[in-house]
């Protein structure tokens, strides 16, 4: 479990640190530069992600729960709707004129699906640690960016052609990146 917790630090501290330290950020852009700053940290976040993923699979799963049946289906959904709030926090919709941090929601919406259906502990640090990283980045923005300026209203069409792409993102997902990539099947045991 060591590697899981190194890597998820490792990947908050990254996150948090343009939130709540930006002179330090700026000092170091400053010192090396915009495009090798954000290259050194595309590459330290890659690194945490690898490492929480080894950590993960590592790890032995402890079982303290076991989910009912009915969570399978509420954990689909929280996961459908995370999908359309990340596709729309990258696009102009007005679904960012309601959720002022649509991606940091999405993350929520899929951490606490994942735990209703996880209920063992690497799961359990996984997911409940992206849940509380995407409270506290919600948070520290929030302070950070002062009074919220909602963006301008745009064409339906535009939320409408969100939606329809999450729908087809996450139905891919569902169906066959999820078990590939994951190993393990999305689909509630028989």
């Amino acid at each position: 479990m060591t590697l899981l917790v190194l890597g998820l630090a490792l990947f908050f501290l990254l996150h948090l640190v343009p939130i709540f330290a930006r002179e330090a950020r700026s000092s170091v852009i400053s010192r090396i530069g915009a495009l090798p700053y954000k290259g050194l940290f595309a590459l330290a976040s890659i690194s945490s992600l690898f490492l929480v993923y080894k950590g993960w699979t590592l790890t032995d799963p402890v079982f303290v729960y076991e989910a009912p049946r009915w969570a399978y289906h509420l954990t689909a959904l929280l996961v459908l709707l995370g999908f359309i709030l990340f596709i729309a926090s990258n696009a102009p919709t007005n679904i960012r004129r309601i959720i002022r941090h649509p991606q940091l929601t999405s993350i929520i919406l899929w951490s606490a699906g994942h735990m209703m259906v996880n209920g063992e502990t690497r799961s359990l640090l996984l997911f409940g640690g992206f849940l509380i990283w995407s409270l506290i980045s919600i948070l520290g923005s929030n302070h950070r960016d002062g009074e919220w300026e909602k963006p301008e209203r745009v064409s339906t069409l535009k939320d409408v052609v969100t939606v329809l792409i999450a729908l087809v993102l996450y139905g891919v997902f569902a169906v066959w990146v999820h078990e590939w990539l994951i190993g393990v099947s999305p689909m509630p045991p028989a």
